[in-house]
């Protein structure tokens, strides 16, 4: 398969192909009191299947007018998660040179929502390319005849997911980032992949097979709030991970809350997490582990510890043996209060609209009240500051993508047990210069953070490659850059991680002086 901006293509009925136009402006914004001059770009690129078109990929880049393309300057591939989601939220959430407004701990302001400059933007240090995956934001399959133009762009997506499974997906976003580094003459600028969610497990993929198969070195891969494997999101009456994984980021959630009664007092909720993670790992595991085979007495004593330690009642965490579901947890936490917790950030929450149901049945706090913010961001950057013209929707998550996407093998991707973590490892062994970074927010109960800490630590990894990664967390949720302070301290440790300074400096000179 190829991927480029091609024209003149015919399809299998022999009409003529043209690909959708694009939009290109030199714009400026300020970042940090220094103003940032750049050239802007929304645009396609086709990919193709035996010759023919097959698909357009949809992208924005940012590359700032005072560097020379293809010299030193950093150039870094983004994308977000899902599986469905476009890059909209680190595109407009964080990383671009314009922002949506949140309040401190992102929270929505009143509409009409409104883009701002974005002081922590990325282009500072790094040209951009955010990439819209098939099927999300503007980017669409191509229909093969004009009677498939006619439908609605659902109808064509359920009929077509070529791209909906994890081996094409990831060879799509290969064949554009090998296209995209030959269009722009950028195959001599250190290369970056970042990536959110299940955008995290791509970018932990590609490690592998953007280096092996696509010919493309790596200078670092960050990923946010990832989901690595598969297999630990999902638990049930007789595993134990998942369980303890979540526990740590529920006991913040309880100390955020005020409901925490192993809270010491004038603690920090970081500092009691880290008590939590150290609770769940040596004395609630062997019992989530074995049950009643370490003893009645002793279940009973750590299973009434565990409901303190997350704010439940004692007679509720024995009857589940430990097993909290984050659904319940959300719903009930706070219900005396009328209120639930975010799934995706468990410090915010909402009004219960149904507060007599047992479900959890009400909308999420952070992913669905921040919905409208994002779309009125993205829509407003890329056709009233870029100018793109284009009456495609552009679709922020799509849940028909969702509910397609397929292990290639086994079925739903969520189902089953994937996993990237072995092709992190094996992508590091080819590059031992390629620098890893892992973040997630505390509160994020989707992909919980202690999971990674255990991951990390389970790699197998020599001393040279363990220098190169780092695992850091921050406050707020699965977007904790929408917390104002976390996306600061996040911009200021990814600028020292690209400028070679910081950790991994550190990391370099303990490692010198250990061999002095």
């Amino acid at each position: 398969m190829a991927a480029e901006k091609t024209e003149g293509v015919s399809s299998e009925t022999g009409q003529e192909y043209r690909p959708p136009k694009g939009s290109k402006k030199s714009l400026s914004s300020t970042a940090s009191g220094k103003t940032l001059t750049y050239e802007a770009e929304a645009d396609w690129v086709v990919l193709r299947k035996d010759e023919k078109p097959k698909a357009e990929m949809f992208y924005v880049r940012y590359f700032l007018a005072e560097e020379k393309p293809g010299e030193s300057r950093p150039i870094s591939f983004v994308f977000n998660g899902g599986p469905g989601s476009s890059s909209v939220y680190l595109h407009v959430g964080a990383l671009g040179p314009r922002r949506v407004s949140f309040r401190e701990r992102g929270d929505p302001l009143p509409p009409p929502h409104i883009l701002v400059d974005n002081d922590e933007t990325w282009l500072q240090f790094t040209d951009l390319v955010f990439i819209d995956p098939i099927g999300t934001g503007l980017s669409r399959l191509i229909p093969e005849d004009k009677k498939e133009e006619k439908k609605s762009d659902e109808a064509k997506e359920k009929k077509d997911v070529e791209y909906w499974k994890v081996k094409r997906d990831l060879e799509s976003l290969g064949e554009f980032i090998r296209s995209f580094l030959s269009k722009f003459h950028r195959w001599e600028s250190p290369v970056w992949i970042v990536g959110e969610s299940y955008g995290g497990f791509r970018v932990a993929k590609l490690a592998k097979s953007l280096q092996e198969d696509y010919g493309v070195g790596l200078s670092g891969a960050i990923m946010l709030s990832p989901a690595l494997e598969f297999g630990l999101l999902d638990g049930n009456d007789y595993d134990a991970l998942m369980w303890m994984d979540s526990f740590a980021t529920m006991a913040g959630a309880a100390a955020f809350h005020g409901r925490a009664r192993k809270l010491k007092e004038a603690e920090d909720h970081g500092d009691y997490m880290e008590r939590a993670c150290e609770f769940a790992l040596s004395e609630l595991l062997p019992v989530l582990a074995g049950g009643d085979l370490v003893g009645e007495s002793k279940r009973d004593k750590v299973l009434d510890a565990a409901a303190d330690w997350i704010g439940i009642p004692r007679p509720t965490m024995r009857a589940k043996g430990g097993r909290v579901r984050i659904e319940w947890f959300v719903k009930n936490l706070l219900r005396d209060q009328g209120l639930f917790l975010g799934l995706y950030d468990a410090s915010a929450t909402v009004k219960d609209p149904y507060p007599d149901r047992d479900d959890w049945t009400g909308p999420d706090p952070t992913l669905h009240t921040v919905e409208r913010v994002f779309a009125s961001g993205i829509n407003t950057q890329v056709r009233k500051t870029i100018g793109l013209e284009s009456d495609r929707d552009y679709s922020l998550l799509s849940m028909v993508v969702n509910e397609a996407w397929q292990d290639d093998i086994r079925g739903h991707v969520l189902e089953g047990s994937t996993g990237a973590t072995d092709d992190l490892r094996y992508g590091m062994s080819l590059n031992p210069d390629m620098k890893v970074w892992i973040s997630h927010g505390v509160y994020d109960l989707v992909t919980p953070f202690f999971a990674t800490e255990r991951i990390s630590r389970l790699m197998k990894l020599d001393e040279d490659r363990r220098k190169m990664l780092t695992v850091k967390h921050y406050p707020g949720g699965h977007m904790f850059y929408m917390w104002k302070e976390s996306r600061k301290a996040f911009f200021e440790d990814i600028r020292r991680l690209y400028e070679g300074r910081g950790l991994f400096a550190k990391a370099e000179a303990i490692a010198r002086d250990n061999k002095d």
